[in-house]
């Protein structure tokens, strides 16, 4: 088993939840973590195993936001506790897609 492979089954299944630490859909802000000086950083291997769940394309990570982009669709997946949250409806937009600004005519 690859090591990338075998770190991300432990993070998956060695997750554990505190009453203290959880919030509103079981999420805490990358500031909670800071706080309590449980910041995990997101292992960048995983980039190999992880795709855009609605574009099947691969991701880029930012380490200064601390999130996985899909530039195509101007999305960010945030990383909570060194964990990728993929799920569509908590990506942020970034940005419009080029495709669908019009230029402006003055």
């Amino acid at each position: 088993m690859s090591h990338a492979l075998r770190t991300l089954a432990t993070g998956v299944f060695s997750v554990q939840r505190s009453a203290s630490a959880v919030k509103i859909r079981g999420q805490r802000s990358r500031s909670d973590a800071v706080k309590d000086g449980q910041s995990q950083t997101f292992d960048e291997s995983l980039l190999e195993f992880l795709v855009c769940p609605l574009s099947k394309k691969t991701l880029r990570y930012d380490e200064r936001s601390n999130e996985l982009i899909n530039e195509e669709f101007g999305i960010a997946y945030p990383i909570i506790d060194g964990i990728p949250n993929m799920i569509p409806q908590d990506a942020r937009m970034i940005h419009k897609s080029r495709a669908t600004e019009k230029p402006s005519q003055s």
